[in-house]
């Protein structure tokens, strides 16, 4: 059996979704170090109680939140699996999950990461500009002619062949999406057009603090969301990281290139069951797993 261990990113958030793991080893201290990097109690926002008088909802939402609980979460959870002798053949990691995915392989430690969410979940939301729609059931080869005669608009998520994300400028954006034959347009409620060009400034200072961290080689080798082929080199993994922000998340190639490098069972790890389902969809014979809290530990 070749296993994968795959890791969901925002929009995979939930009010709870650390209960539960206050019994796993680690649990208080990787908390009580996020919430020092932060400068508020993370744990007490998974929970739903709001730190700031804003409503609950509004606060796990945040995506200055939203990336670093995810990745505490997550993280506790690889951690009992290591502890439990657990190891994948592969990892990959869908936006954020990209970042814990590296943590799993790891290429550097908690603390850091934490510490380069913060600096990216920042970015993110004083990001100005643009948009993004979800698209859903459509003709490939008249969404590619559209999006390339668009100028500022571009697939940034690439989640399945019927499932894709796109960004860019609003008014471009429209226009792609009113001429395109497809199921569903859903615009998405957030604060710039993420994976696309306008990140680009964005980029380049979130590349400063990746320059000021240490990468080790992996000990699994990662997919990377800019470029879907397995590689344990430091210098590559940071490079593609790097340009993660403003490329796209190429996670239809992602599920090609597992099947053919023999993967024929998917873990997700974290909250949902959003990467499971898209494998159940596009990856045929898979076998999934949802590893969302301590009592999934023994699948």
């Amino acid at each position: 059996m070749s296993v994968a261990w795959v890791f969901p990113g925002q929009g995979s958030q939930k009010i709870g979704m650390a209960d539960g793991l206050s019994d796993l080893p680690g649990s208080k201290e990787r908390f009580d170090i996020a919430s020092e990097i932060l400068g508020r109690n993370l744990e007490e926002i998974c929970r739903g109680q709001s730190s700031n008088g804003n409503n609950e909802v509004t606060d796990i939402n945040d995506t200055r939140n939203t990336q670093p609980a995810l990745f505490v979460v997550e993280s506790l959870l690889i951690d009992d699996l290591k502890r439990q002798g657990r190891k994948p053949e592969l990892l990959a990691g869908h936006s954020l999950g990209e970042i814990v995915a590296l943590y799993a392989a790891e290429v550097f430690d908690a603390k850091n990461a934490l510490k380069l969410l913060k600096k990216r979940s920042e970015l993110m939301a004083s990001a100005g500009g643009g948009a993004m729609s979800a698209v859903l059931g459509f003709d490939r080869d008249q969404l590619e002619r559209l999006v390339g005669g668009a100028e500022g608009v571009v697939i940034a998520n690439d989640n399945s062949s019927g499932q894709v994300v796109l960004s860019g400028s609003s008014e471009e954006l429209e226009s792609v999406t009113k001429q395109l034959e497809c199921k569903r347009v859903v615009p998405l409620q957030v604060s710039g057009a993420f994976h696309s060009p306008f990140m680009q400034d964005a980029a380049c200072e979130f590349a400063k603090d990746l320059d000021q961290v240490e990468f080790k080689d992996a000990i699994i080798p990662v997919l990377s969301n800019s470029e879907p082929v397995p590689t344990c080199d430091r210098t590559i993994l940071k490079d593609r990281l790097k340009k993660q922000m403003t490329n796209g998340v190429r996670w239809r190639e992602s599920m090609e290139l597992m099947l053919k490098e023999g993967i024929s069972t998917l873990v997700e790890i974290g909250p949902g069951n959003v990467l499971s389902g898209l494998a159940k969809r596009s990856m045929p014979g898979i076998t999934t797993h949802q590893i969302s809290n301590s009592n999934d530990l023994g699948y």
